[in-house]
């Protein structure tokens, strides 16, 4: 029994890899690769939390408290939020630029003000945490000297995926490539 929602990024038969998807447009930001099993995982958490919260605010409405209930619908609206902004963290590429989008910053460097697009070995956070350990990040030099880091290979999409990473760091440095003057 085929299910069309399932293949809807790829042919019927074909098997299911770890690329990004080709886009022809490239005036609109498009995240290279796809979001890491961590990440999602987070984000599903939130999700299943929020609709906690949400049963919890339903019941909290009929039991007579309106004003109780209309603050735990509040706070499921906060959690779903910060689901889907968890969703959004990571580098999106463009014609116009390179962008990295955090959770709470989003810091956008135009083609023409990169220098260099480059992976180096540096301590790197592990998944966002405080706690740094020796890995790679893909770096963009910007025109004064400032080094942006766009993704590590211990941030919550390339956890425990090096090929993924390598492969997200290459399609990036293309596009620098290809759009980047000078």
């Amino acid at each position: 029994m085929p299910l069309p929602f399932l293949t809807a990024d790829r042919a019927f038969d074909a098997i299911a890899e770890d690329t990004a998807l080709p886009f022809d447009d490239h005036d609109s930001w498009r995240r290279p690769y796809r979001p890491g099993p961590w990440r999602v995982a987070a984000a599903a958490a939130l999700l299943l939390l929020a609709s906690f919260v949400l049963l919890a605010a339903m019941i909290i409405a009929f039991a007579g408290s309106a004003s109780a209930g209309g603050t735990c619908f509040a706070l499921a609206v906060v959690v779903i939020v910060c689901a889907l902004r968890l969703l959004r963290v990571g580098a999106w590429v463009s014609r116009y630029g390179v962008r990295r989008v955090g959770f709470f910053r989003t810091t956008t460097v135009p083609w023409r003000r990169a220098t260099a697009l480059r992976t180096v070995q540096q301590p790197v956070k592990w998944l966002g945490l405080p706690r740094t350990v020796q890995g790679q990040a893909l770096v963009v030099v910007r025109g004064s000297g400032e080094q942006l880091p766009l993704v590590t290979d211990h941030d919550a999409d390339f956890l425990a995926r090096a090929e993924a990473f390598e492969r997200a760091a290459d399609t990036i440095e293309a596009w620098g490539a290809e759009y980047r003057v000078g």
